[in-house]
């Protein structure tokens, strides 16, 4: 298996977490590690937080308006610990295993073991693609500067397209 990173980028809201899911529902039966990042939303729609969710089914906090916490981005209070305990294992090396990521964002950033867990899989002989913050400096920049690292953006003109061209550039990967 050839070591490449995908890099999916976009607006806010375009659809790159639902791209993400159904990239992952291509690869059922495959070895995948990894999670996906959802909203949480109250009765009206109003966006409150974001949960993580691991590839093998646990459920964390990671973000949330009413959340108390030192560490902030916009309205949200991040929970590190929860993020440390539940993402940083499913993104623990394992051989052969295509990795997803959803994402690697301001939040996810705060945290150091995030930052290294994904700094060991840029620089293993793995696959991954990951949805990544458009904007960033820090960690998010050194991210989309890795040499393995070729970056698509999410339009809401081709974001249904993309989970089969996802697929194809996993096909392109197979010896």
């Amino acid at each position: 298996m050839k070591d490449r990173v995908l890099l999916i980028t976009g607006v806010p809201g375009v659809g790159k977490t639902t791209v993400m899911r159904r990239v992952k529902g291509l690869l059922a039966g495959k070895r995948i590690r990894g999670f996906l990042t959802d909203e949480i939303r109250n009765e009206r729609g109003e966006r409150l937080g974001f949960q993580i969710e691991t590839l093998d089914g646990r459920i964390a906090p990671l973000a949330g308006v009413g959340l108390r916490s030192p560490n902030r981005v916009g309205r949200y209070g991040v929970d590190l610990d929860a993020l440390d305990a539940v993402a940083v294992p499913a993104l623990a090396l394992e051989e052969r295993a295509i990795y997803l990521i959803d994402e690697i964002g301001k939040m996810e950033c705060l945290s150091g073991a995030f930052s290294e867990a994904v700094a060991r899989l840029l620089d293993a002989a793995c696959l991954m693609i990951a949805t990544v913050a458009q904007r960033g400096k820090g960690f998010i920049a050194e991210v989309k500067r890795h040499p393995r690292a070729e970056t698509w953006e999410v339009t809401r003109a081709n974001r249904d397209a993309m989970p089969g061209r996802i697929a194809s550039w996993l096909d392109e990967e197979q010896p």
